[in-house]
């Protein structure tokens, strides 16, 4: 079984991460996606960031009734921040018959070099890369573990539905009813 691992902030998740999970499991190999989430990006500051809890529980809610994704919030008792090639040697030694591909945006392909031991990472793994707006084609594009796939480019995202709710706009159709109703229940985003 071939498990993408599509890690992320998820603050908040949106219909973009899940009709991307929906895309690469029906039309690749992939079949299942483990969304990550991720209490602290090394590239990101923390302020920015919903707490890690609740950011789980809107993960789960938009999950729940999709059998072939699953949340995971294996990186929570890791240390900060948190780099991808220990999140993987703690995933493969707790799941050994799983095999693992990350999911991440074309713009992410292009920094791919400074990640911590991005050499090791594409020695036991695969990428699948979806397309991402104005990305600048390099070598990693040809390399044999990267797996560019054809997924309609949706230009969504997590900063503009948090900036969106400060300025008082409606955003509900961006992000599942579930987490919209959460959202708005906890005033998640507004301006204090």
């Amino acid at each position: 079984m071939l498990t993408g691992l599509y890690f992320g902030s998820f603050n908040p998740i949106h219909i973009g991460h899940l009709a991307l999970a929906n895309y690469i499991t029906a039309y690749t190999d992939v079949d299942e996606v483990w969304f990550v989430v991720s209490p602290q990006n090394p590239f990101k500051q923390r302020e920015q960031l919903l707490d890690d809890q609740q950011r789980l529980h809107l993960v789960n809610i938009a999950l729940r009734d999709f059998p072939k994704f699953r949340s995971s919030n294996i990186e929570f008792s890791m240390p900060k921040p948190s780099y991808t090639i220990d999140t993987l040697a703690y995933l493969r030694e707790k799941f050994p018959t799983h095999d693992f591909t990350l999911i991440m945006g074309e713009d992410n392909l292009v920094n791919f070099h400074k990640w911590k031991n991005a050499d090791l990472i594409l020695k036991d793994y695969s990428l699948t890369v979806y397309p991402r707006p104005n990305c600048t084609k390099t070598e990693m594009h040809n390399h044999p573990k990267v797996k560019l796939i054809d997924a309609p480019k949706i230009e969504i995202s997590s900063s503009f539905i948090r900036q969106s709710i400060a300025e008082g706009r409606n955003v509900q159709f961006f992000v599942p009813e579930a987490v919209w109703k959460y959202i708005d229940e906890m005033n998640f985003y507004k301006k204090r």
